[in-house]
């Protein structure tokens, strides 16, 4: 699949789960030029960045290209240092349905939640 964040985030693994999500593992990549202006001295992962990455990660695990329908109950619940906290834990149920595709996302680090949401996307 084609990524818009170019090394960005490296994926270091995955598996699927029984009901049909998955855990992913991501490093982001402290040294990419996003984080030099967001903020300079105190780097921020972008929320849309992190979206993305979940959408891309969709992509890889479902081998469809998708296009964002609608996002809901969207929380950044903290903030993600890439020099503290460059290791990601992304839980992801994906439930398909014809040309939709559903997913709810847990970002962590460590035991902290960093972001929750809903995503409908479509094929």
């Amino acid at each position: 699949m084609k990524t818009i964040l170019t090394d960005f985030y490296t994926l270091q693994s995955y598996k699927k789960q029984e009901s049909g999500g998955f855990i992913a593992t991501i490093y982001l990549n402290k040294d990419h030029q996003i984080f030099k202006g967001h903020f300079p001295g105190n780097p921020v992962t972008p929320g849309v960045c992190m979206m993305q990455i979940v959408k891309e990660l969709t992509e890889e695990f479902t081998s469809t290209q998708l296009f964002l329908k609608s996002a809901s109950n969207v929380k950044f619940m903290a903030i993600i240092n890439p020099f503290e906290t460059p290791e990601l834990t992304l839980h992801l149920d994906i439930d398909e349905n014809g040309d939709d595709i559903k997913v709810k996302n847990t970002t962590l680090f460590g035991e902290t939640i960093a972001l929750k949401m809903s995503v409908h996307y479509k094929k």
